[in-house]
């Protein structure tokens, strides 16, 4: 086995892996972003600003961002586990979402929002490096 197989296959590995993980992930972050948008629409005082960002949204809307993507994150999340193909697509287009407003998220939640971003990365990278090797 070269180097270049042997790294090639790791890296096929840790996609695999990654698939799974994304699974996993895109289901509790979902959940996670269901009690978060409940929160928000429910209470305006739960979140408070941090700072002055040009991002200035009304927090029940943002409540119910969180939890229209909550719901398809925990769904594409259990398409993923299913082993669902369409679901490493819709995967990546729900991480992405994930990217976006957590990035205008940042303002209420700062340090969560960017381990969310952190997460949806891998989430991604994950996704398109397993898709790739398994379709040809």
């Amino acid at each position: 086995m070269t180097e270049h197989t042997q790294a090639r296959t790791t890296a096929q590995k840790w996609a695999s892996g990654g698939t799974l993980f994304g699974g996993v992930v895109l289901s509790i972050v979902g959940v996670l972003d269901i009690f978060q948008g409940i929160a928000a629409i429910a209470k305006d005082d739960v979140y408070t600003r941090v700072g002055d960002y040009v991002f200035k949204f009304d927090l029940t809307a943002w409540g119910w961002i969180h939890l229209i993507l909550g719901i398809l994150g925990v769904l594409v999340g259990l398409g993923l586990l299913a082993g669902q193909n369409w679901a490493r697509g819709a995967g990546i287009f729900i991480a992405s979402l994930t990217i976006i407003s957590n990035f205008m998220w940042l303002p209420y939640t700062p340090w969560w929002a960017l381990i969310l971003i952190a997460v949806s990365v891998f989430v991604i990278w994950a996704l398109c490096r397993d898709w790739g090797h398994s379709h040809g």
